[in-house]
């Protein structure tokens, strides 16, 4: 089991809790409330900073109820903080745009995140054809 250091900002979030068994995915909270008005910009500061180990990296995502309860969406729809993000002031924060008034309050959850192996080493090669079967370059059924 990987042990990673985490640093809180705020004593009125709710501590981190990974759920064995529900998810592997963990809420993140906002540790500030913020009043947003259509069409604005913020970064939601989550409260938490973490020392990742070597080799790894977090991935941040909205939470499925995100936009339905603050009307707000990630605007690179997910966010990478690799293990060099791991200073005492490294604060992690979510991006979002305002697409209707909303107030994010302190504790509510807003996002989420899983912990990934970076990606291997890889060699790209080029070739005229590939041996897989072909699907049509679209989606699941190849059809628009």
């Amino acid at each position: 089991m990987q042990k990673i250091k985490i640093k809180y900002f705020s004593e009125e979030i709710e501590k981190l809790d990974y759920i064995d068994g529900k998810s592997d995915w963990i809420d993140l909270r906002a540790s500030k409330e913020v009043s947003l008005k259509k069409g604005e910009f913020a970064l939601i500061p989550l409260g938490v900073a973490m020392e990742l180990p070597e080799g790894y990296e977090a991935h941040v995502a909205p939470r499925s109820s995100t936009y339905k309860n603050f009307g707000v969406i990630q605007p690179n729809s997910v966010g990478v903080i690799d293990c060099s993000y791991c200073g005492d002031n490294d604060m992690w924060q979510m991006p979002v745009i305002a697409m209707r008034d909303t107030v994010i309050h302190v504790n509510d959850r807003i996002c989420q995140f899983r912990i990934m192996e970076n990606q291997p080493k890889i060699q790209f090669e080029e070739t005229a054809h590939l041996e897989g079967a072909d699907r049509g370059g679209f989606g699941t059924t190849g059809k628009q």
